[in-house]
């Protein structure tokens, strides 16, 4: 045969293909197309910092190379290739080696700089050799992080994808096309890993679908066991010769893993109960009650306790415990609910970031205007540092409180008014960060309640949509009626926005739903009714009884979805109203009552010593406890309260971004701008209520201190 009639061939049906599916459709699976794809999509999907770290980790390797342990070696190579990363365990290791002997090198540079100079300190050069230590092992092994968090994001979309295949496959009977339309729907991550699968046959490493998809199944096999059967069964479908048969095995592929997710999460919420009460405990509780004890400790020793000590301990340390603690519960979390980040591929999402006002765009950045707030704010709470370098020995009493500032030989601030102004610093932090999240997921907020809403009743107006259709009526027809019937609701306005584009346009029902301008779905950047109306697009060429059989099985697997994730909400409600009590109430409550007792503990000491210095110097032969009493309590050695509220203060605001973090994915999975969304509203909340309780606290705790009287009556 002439290599003419050959592509006369082709084209022929490549035509056909075309006049059924739509255009484009043989060139969406060219080779050179789909290796583009996915190098592409993978570029976009991958954040920033992520690509970052496979640069960092380049030139890690041209530095120093360091080989992994032969144990950690094929866990790194797994979890490599599960994230995705342009990285080799060797370039990983050389990363984790190369911070780890900066931090040993600077440890020793600051103890000899330190010696040269006359001014021998050892706790920093100590914390920086023992960081050194410790942090090798930890940044080696971030590809095995990566990759948890990976899973974990993609876990959330399982259910998602496993219904798409489904939906597809009950009308055409073809793996490679079913899981190709789940990659476009489901996003990102879970859809790198399916479009990375087409990859791997186009680079020929397997020579089907199926030899591709097993391969990858298997990754997940120890993970989520559930997600493999229920792909093993709609495997199966493809060789059952009855329709009804193989339609069964579509829908028991859905039931397992429905019913695998909610055994898993059973298990899982019982599990997580005693491991976030020990967060509370080792994270919150007592560390914050520890507190108390550091002003009168810092007195009895001397000041060999400092403040930066306390804000190494608690600033950095305590949250780097609580995020490894808070990553372990996490990584134990099974398949989520089937939600998926819609907003963050809608081609509108960098618009919706920006500063919207009255729907004018305004051209200040929410970060650089959030950054703005905190620098103002904070800029009054450093003004008691800032006070002594302008006007030395400047200061004057507040009435009933004592001194503003109340330096003590260079030693301080002291004073409690000092200590209130301090407080506006992680006010400003809190301003800033609240801001910034709040003008950020403003409007994605609400379009995600808007699709939430149109979702919840979207099962019912599509079994309505396939009776009227399996009714006779055209599908055309059909969705002007069922707006009639739905008026006024989310589904309502959806079903008319296509109603109008048919009758008024003129359009079919492919162009009047998803033509780039104007479609109905623009409106609607929802992922699981996106998919439902391809579905109904592409069934609607076979036959009507096609489309109404295909509509009303979706409605049905919608509300069993609906069915599991209410039941999964109720399993994880009592841990997650504990959260949110202490993320709320608890902690900001304790930390400031814990500033109002240390600021009181500070002004006590400051008045025995001055009450024991008086004693002291008034009898010439005085016996000599006092002196050493008034060496003990000097209130030079404790820890200033200003220093001291500013550790808590941004401990609190710590713990609060931690825990919502941690409950947001225990409830929701990955979900980025409920996260967000809930950051600032929680920041906000908790601080304010954290600010208003240590301003009182530390006002009537001293109040009460300098009341009473500690020198005798003569």
């Amino acid at each position: 045969m002439a290599r003419k009639d050959v592509d006369d061939i082709i084209d022929k049906y490549e035509h056909k293909l075309e006049d059924e599916y739509g255009d484009g459709y043989v060139e969406n699976f060219e080779p050179v197309l789909m290796n583009k794809d996915y190098e592409v999509f993978r570029s976009e999907v991958l954040e920033s910092k992520v690509t970052n770290y496979e640069r960092w980790c380049n030139v890690a390797e041209n530095i120093i190379k360091v080989n992994p342990s032969e144990k950690d070696l094929p866990k790194l190579e797994e979890s490599i290739r599960v994230a995705h990363l342009n990285v080799t365990p060797q370039s990983a290791a050389s990363l984790g080696a190369l911070c780890g002997i900066l931090l040993i090198f600077f440890g020793l540079l600051l103890f000899g700089l330190g010696y040269a100079l006359g001014m021998v300190f050892y706790f920093f050069p100590i914390f920086l050799l023992i960081a050194g230590a410790i942090v090798i092992k930890p940044i080696g092994n971030i590809p095995i992080y990566l990759a948890n968090k990976w899973r974990l994001e993609a876990s959330n979309q399982m259910v998602l994808c496993i219904l798409y295949i489904v939906m597809y496959m009950r009308h055409t009977s073809n793996l490679e096309h079913a899981v190709r339309f789940a990659a476009e729907h489901v996003g990102p991550p879970l859809g790198l890993d399916l479009k990375k699968v087409f990859w791997d046959i186009e680079t020929q490493r397997f020579f089907s679908i199926k030899e591709s998809l097993d391969y990858y199944l298997e990754s997940w096999r120890e993970y989520n066991l559930e997600f493999v059967e229920a792909f093993h069964l709609i495997e199966g479908s493809l060789y059952e010769p009855n329709n009804e048969r193989r339609i069964g095995l579509l829908e028991k592929s859905l039931e397992v893993m429905l019913d695998g997710t909610y055994n898993k999460m059973l298990h899982y919420a019982h599990n997580l109960k005693g491991p976030v009460t020990l967060l509370y405990m080792l994270g919150v509780i007592l560390p914050i009650l520890g507190l108390v004890i550091f002003p009168l400790v810092g007195s009895f020793l001397g000041g060999a306790i400092r403040w930066y000590h306390l804000a190494l301990l608690y600033n950095i340390v305590l949250p780097i415990i609580l995020i490894s603690m808070g990553n372990n519960m996490l990584a134990k979390r099974p398949t989520g609910y089937g939600e998926s980040e819609v907003l963050k591929t809608n081609p509108e999402f960098k618009i919706y970031e920006q500063w919207v006002v009255n729907d004018r765009l305004i051209p200040i950045s929410p970060k650089a205007f959030g950054i703005f707030l905190a620098l103002v704010i904070g800029f009054f709470g450093f003004l008691p540092l800032l006070m002594p370098l302008i006007s030395p020995g400047y200061d004057f009493e507040i009435p009933g409180l004592g001194l503003f500032l109340d330096f003590k030989d260079g030693n301080g601030p002291y004073g409690v008014g000092s200590l209130i102004a301090g407080m506006l610093i992680p006010l400003g932090m809190t301003v800033g960060i609240s801001t910034y999240y709040g003008i950020k997921t403003k409007r994605l907020i609400k379009i995600k309640k808007q699709v939430d809403d149109l979702e919840e009743e979207f099962s019912g107006a599509i079994f309505q949509l396939g009776n009227r259709i399996g009714d006779g009526i055209p599908s055309e027809m059909a969705f002007g009626e069922v707006a009639e019937t739905m008026s006024g609701t989310p589904t309502g306005k959806f079903f008319t926005a296509v109603n109008r584009n048919i009758r008024k346009l003129g359009y079919g029902m492919k162009k009047a739903i998803f033509d780039p301008r104007v479609g109905a779905i623009l409106l609607f950047p929802s992922n699981l009714i996106q998919s439902t109306m391809k579905v109904l697009v592409q069934s609607s060429n076979k036959s009507p009884q096609v489309v109404s059989t295909s509509l009303i099985t979706i409605s049905k697997y919608i509300d069993r979805i609906k069915q599991v994730n209410e039941r999964l909400k109720d399993l994880l409600a009592d841990i997650l109203s504990s959260m949110i009590s202490q993320i709320n109430f608890l902690t900001p409550l304790i930390a400031g009552i814990v500033v109002g007792v240390g600021s009181m503990v500070t002004t006590i000491i400051n008045k025995l010593g001055t009450a024991f210095e008086t004693l002291g110097s008034g009898a010439g032969d005085s016996p000599t406890n006092i002196a050493t009493l008034a060496n003990i309590l000097n209130v030079k050695d404790a820890i200033p309260g200003y220093f001291f509220q500013l550790v808590v203060g941004i401990y609190v605001l710590e713990i609060t971004i931690i825990l919502t973090i941690l409950s947001t994915s225990i409830e929701r999975g990955a979900d980025v701008t409920t996260t967000r969304n809930r950051i600032g509203k929680n920041v906000k909340r908790s601080m304010t209520f954290y600010f208003i309780v240590s301003l009182i606290g530390v006002i009537l705790f001293n109040l009460l201190a300098n009341a009473v009287s500690f020198v005798p009556s003569p």
